[in-house]
């Protein structure tokens, strides 16, 4: 879970502290080396356009903090548009607008496009797979170039819950432990229907999900301990011509995109 994710939160559920506002984390530093190729990706499209217009799905201010010196050294160069379903009060208006929309609505932007777009685990927040599905439509469609990260379902430590294995639960037994347990970034939701909707926007994703998602992409891990971590699906430069089919094949394999130990993280 990001900064994005934990505006996505019933807002009757109060969420822990936020690791990923803290240098030091773990968490913090995994993101800060993802950036990387995100930045390259911007720095690749303002030198082909001069500029980067942007539109972060589910994305906050705040995030964009963890490349501040390139945002600043650029910042004549790019427009961020953040989209979340309540816009949030921009500070920085110059850089960045912020917009209430869904990310799975079809009609998002109609007739328009991005050179790239972003995000940063959203799409296992935004309910079943025909959501998922229409996301990663408008991802497709709206952006030039896409970046798009998810946590692994398969990693076997469920990074929201913070508890080994919580994803292969039994729905029931995942609400029942969250109404009486403090898990990961939440306190006990003691509400039955309130822990529910909790449980049904935090849906994992495979890998083979996210080559379905997105066929026109590079599909590549972040590692953690030798194991796939977390997904990204990347488009790094815009195709000729864009179909987006109704079932579609499955992309080829860019097999570790990102290698990335705990250990290496400076």
């Amino acid at each position: 879970m990001t900064d994005q994710t934990l505006a996505a939160i019933p807002a009757v559920v109060e969420p822990r502290a936020n690791p990923y506002l803290d240098q030091t984390s773990i968490e913090f530093r995994f993101r800060a080396r993802r950036f990387e190729r995100v930045k390259a990706m911007i720095a690749m499209t303002i030198a082909e356009r001069g500029h980067c217009d942007i539109l972060d799905l589910g994305g906050t201010e705040t995030y964009w903090r963890i490349g501040a010196e390139f945002i600043a050294a650029n910042r004549d160069k790019l427009r961020i548009t953040l989209v979340n379903p309540e816009a949030e009060t921009a500070r920085d208006r110059a850089l960045f607008t912020s917009l209430a929309g869904d990310a799975t609505d079809p009609a998002l932007f109609a007739g328009r496009t991005f050179d790239l777009v972003h995000s940063n685990s959203v799409i296992e927040h935004v309910g079943d797979d025909a959501a998922m599905q229409r996301f990663a439509v408008n991802v497709r469609r709206l952006g030039r170039r896409y970046f798009v990260q998810t946590p692994n379902y398969w990693f076997p430590y469920e990074p929201h819950f913070r508890f080994p294995g919580f994803q292969y639960l039994p729905v029931f037994v995942r609400r029942e432990m969250l109404r009486r347990f403090a898990l990961g970034f939440f306190r006990p939701v003691p509400d039955r229907r309130e822990a529910q909707d909790v449980i049904d926007h935090h849906r994992l994703v495979t890998a083979s999900q996210m080559r379905c998602f997105f066929p026109d992409a590079e599909i590549g891990f972040e590692k953690f301990k030798g194991l796939n971590k977390s997904i990204m699906a990347v488009r790094d430069a815009a195709p000729a011509r864009l179909v987006v089919d109704e079932a579609p094949t499955l992309a080829p394999r860019m097999e570790d995109m990102i290698e990335m130990d705990v250990e290496t993280v400076a």
